[in-house]
């Protein structure tokens, strides 16, 4: 007995443009990445602690609500730890 296997069909050419678009976009990213990291080598240079500036960052990126919850959460967790 044989075994028929459906091929899916495929629309070679939209799925080949989709994968052309991720390789673009991780061309890009790379890039990105590489600029970024010469910029924290630049503030390093300059005497600048990046950990604290990354923070920084990562807490602009957040509006006040989002920031306000989680201060909080890490004070509850500070205390919890005698880290206060």
């Amino acid at each position: 007995m044989t075994l028929h296997v459906a091929k899916p069909k495929v629309a070679g050419q939209e799925l080949k443009a989709f994968v052309e678009r991720i390789e673009k976009l991780e061309e890009e990213k790379k890039a990105i990445g590489g600029d970024l990291r010469e910029i924290y080598a630049e503030m390093k240079g300059r005497g600048f602690e990046t950990k604290a500036v990354r923070q920084i960052v990562r807490l602009r990126r957040q509006d006040q609500a989002q920031r306000a919850e989680m201060e909080a959460i890490l004070d509850v967790y500070k205390q919890a730890l005698n880290m206060h």
